[in-house]
Formats: structure tokens, C-alpha cells, sequence
């Protein structure tokens, strides 16, 4: 790679994360992308994750972030993924994705950012609990979900699966489905005019509902 390419890189990163994070994160998010270089990339918005890490041999390691996430859940998911990136240049890139190295690391780069200065206080108590053993995502934590969803103002009138009744049709991602049992942070759904089920989080958005059966 060229030293144009990496100058480059790291104005986007730096444009990006002043544009995405709490002002008072910055200087730290900052310092952990010079700690550990990677490209930064932003995506359109995903159901399936807000952000992933890649590598490829010979080629820049890379973060990508869905760019509509509140600047709260934009910072952990960061440093959810630098911790990745931490992991895999410290032990290489056969460790498990989500195993006690990862927890580790996870949970030293986000001890700087826990405090109220950067979340409020609701945020800051749920985090804190969370990182004491953090799960691979933040959303199989309903409390912390809660918490951030109640701090992000453009979520206060979404309506989740878990408000839905049994029975009740919704629509994600541009498809209908059945809502059934809920288990857990899961409910078992039913896409409408098929036979396939799927097992959707209870705390996805939906994007319309019906709640008269067909």
C-alpha cells in the first residue's frame, strides 16, 4: 500500500469518527485507530450486525459500521470491533472471535470510556454490568438495549416484537411474517405464504404491523 493510501485512510477514519462519536470520546477513539491501524468504513444500515471486522491476506485490516447507529451504540460498537483487531495482531488470526482474549481486551479498551462524561448515567450503570462479561452482541443484553433505546430519541416511538401479541402480522426487512412463542430474546415467526420459521430478536424494530389475522 502506498503512504498516500494510508494518509488517506486515516483523514476518513478521523472524519468519520468525529462525525459518529460522543465529543468526549474522540481523543480516545482517535488514539486507539493510531494504537491499532485499520480501514474504516461506513455501510447502509444492516439488520443482521452493526459492524464486523475482516481481514485479508496482504490487505488492510478493516472495520465497517452502519452509519445510522445512535453515537452511543456507534462507540462500543468501535471498540467492539478494534478489540478484534487488537486480538488478531497480538495472537494472530485463529483465536475465537468472541473467547476470553476478546473479552479481555474488550473490556480494558472500554474502561477509559466508562464514565459519565461520555454516557449518561442509565447507559453508564447498564454498560457497566454488561462489561463485566460481555457477550458477543450487545443486543443479547435487553437491559443495556433498553438503556440505549431510551437515550437515543429517535427510538422512543418504535415499536419492537417483543410489544406484539402472538398471532400478530409484522413486517421486516420487506417481508411478513407470523409472530409465535417467544423464547427468550427470540420469537419463533413464521414468514406469511411460506413454511419457513425463523427466529427473530425481540428487540428488532418492525417497520409495520397488522394485528387482525388475514
Amino acid at each position: 500500500m502506498t503512504k498516500a493510501f494510508f494518509i488517506f485512510a486515516r483523514l476518513s477514519a478521523f472524519s468519520i469518527l468525529q462525525q459518529h462519536v460522543p465529543a468526549p470520546a474522540l481523543p480516545y477513539c482517535l488514539h486507539l485507530y493510531e494504537r491499532y491501524p485499520f480501514r474504516l468504513k461506513l455501510r447502509q444500515k444492516r439488520q443482521t450486525k452493526v459492524g464486523d471486522f475482516s481481514f485479508r491476506p496482504g490487505r488492510p485490516l478493516q472495520i465497517t459500521l452502519n452509519r445510522d447507529l445512535h453515537p452511543f451504540l456507534f462507540l462500543m460498537t468501535y471498540v467492539h470491533e478494534v478489540a478484534h483487531v487488537a486480538v488478531h495482531l497480538q495472537f494472530g488470526p485463529r483465536t475465537e472471535p468472541h473467547g476470553v482474549r476478546w473479552k479481555k481486551m474488550f473490556q480494558d479498551l472500554m474502561a477509559p470510556l466508562l464514565r459519565e462524561e461520555v454516557f449518561p448515567a442509565e447507559v453508564l450503570t447498564a454498560l457497566q454490568k454488561h462489561m463485566t462479561n460481555p457477550k458477543a452482541s450487545t443486543f443479547a443484553d435487553s437491559k443495556l438495549v433498553n438503556a440505549l433505546r431510551q437515550a437515543d430519541s429517535r427510538t422512543h416511538h418504535d415499536v419492537q416484537v417483543s410489544a406484539l401479541p402472538e398471532g400478530a402480522l409484522f413486517r421486516l426487512n420487506g417481508r411478513w411474517f407470523r409472530k409465535g412463542v417467544s423464547k427468550r430474546t427470540r420469537a419463533v415467526c413464521q414468514e406469511v405464504g411460506k413454511r419457513s420459521r425463523y427466529l427473530v430478536p425481540l428487540d428488532a424494530v418492525i417497520e409495520e404491523v397488522q394485528l387482525s389475522l388475514l
